[in-house]
């Protein structure tokens, strides 16, 4: 099982406790956020809401996979008994 990165926002969260009220918070917080992005865009990730749509496409596939199968096999044994 492979390990999840923590949240942005629990990365950066943790970024401003560690650097306090100082002056430099804001830009420590953008050089974070644009590397954490950077760092996620050359990853081959997805939405989880595409994730599930595609989930639930799939699903509707094999189920009419499913369907054809089983019309395919009573059509060939149709065929099979005006062969003989």
């Amino acid at each position: 099982m492979a390990l999840q990165p923590p949240p942005l926002r629990e990365v950066l969260q943790q970024v401003n406790e560690l650097i306090g009220s100082s002056g430099i918070k804001s830009e420590v917080d953008k050089s974070v956020r644009a590397l954490m992005q950077s760092g996620l865009s050359k990853l081959d990730v997805v939405a989880r809401e595409e994730f599930d749509a595609q989930t639930e496409i799939l699903k509707r596939a094999r189920t009419h996979i499913t369907s054809l199968e089983t019309q395919l096999e009573e059509l060939t044994k149709e065929l099979e008994k005006l062969s003989d």
